[in-house]
C-alpha cells in the first residue's frame, strides 16, 4: 500500500483488499496448479475468471 498511487480516501486500502480477495479466490480454486499459472490461465481465457468466481471451490 505504501508504493501505491492511489492517494485519495481510502483507495490504497480498498485495492489491497480487492487483491486479497483475488489471490483467496485463485487459491481456493487453483487444484493442482501453481498460483503463478493459475493467475497466467486466468488471464489468456476469460472463462476460467468466471469459474473461479462462480464456483471458487469446485
Amino acid at each position: 500500500e505504501d508504493q501505491s498511487r492511489l492517494r485519495r480516501g481510502h483507495g490504497a486500502q480498498n485495492m489491497a483488499l480487492v487483491r486479497r480477495f483475488a489471490f483467496n479466490i485463485i487459491r481456493a480454486g487453483r487444484g493442482r496448479r501453481s498460483i503463478k499459472t493459475t493467475r497466467k490461465v486466468a488471464g489468456w481465457d476469460p472463462a476460467i475468471i468466471a469459474q473461479l468466481i462462480a464456483d471458487p471451490v469446485h
